[in-house]
């Protein structure tokens, strides 16, 4: 069975850090789906709704992000991307912080991009090394933080 991941896409996502690493997963062979999170709680339409990114580029994503269909048992990776405004709405959304402690507790791989490491701060993640954008550096002062540009 093909590898998959899960990227996460909210309204003020960075485009590059999420059509990059999707494009990059595809070519992989990685079975590659998107999850839109909302800055406010449902109910929802349908479809999703184009998130529009940091530079006002717009994507459709495939889903609305839920808590039953996106867990560690279907998927192998768990990506969450940069962008402030995005970053910020997917560090605090409740289900990505479940989601980011129930991949980790599967021994799954979390991805975080730039600002997207807020979600480790806000998802209550122990003590480990990290790295982020240079903005969000000092909110992250309880890991081990490097310079790094992959820890």
């Amino acid at each position: 069975m093909a590898p998959s991941a899960l990227i996460l896409i909210a309204d003020g996502t960075e485009e590059m850090e999420f059509t990059i690493t999707f494009d990059t997963l595809v070519r992989a062979d990685v079975v590659t789906r998107s999850a839109f999170v909302p800055e406010n709680e449902g109910p929802y339409a349908d479809s999703p709704p184009f998130a529009k990114g940091s530079r006002g580029i717009n994507i459709l994503p495939d889903f609305y992000l839920d808590d039953k269909h996106f867990g560690p048992d279907k998927f192998d990776l768990l990506v969450i991307p940069g962008g402030a405004k995005g970053a910020d709405t997917m560090s605090k959304n409740q289900i990505v912080k479940k989601l980011v402690r129930d991949y980790l507790n599967a021994s799954k791989v979390v991805g975080m991009i730039c600002a997207g490491s807020l979600a480790a701060l806000t998802s209550d993640l122990p003590r480990q090394p990290l790295t982020s954008h240079p903005s969000v550096k000092a909110q992250l002062e309880g890991f081990d933080y490097s310079e790094d540009s992959v820890v």
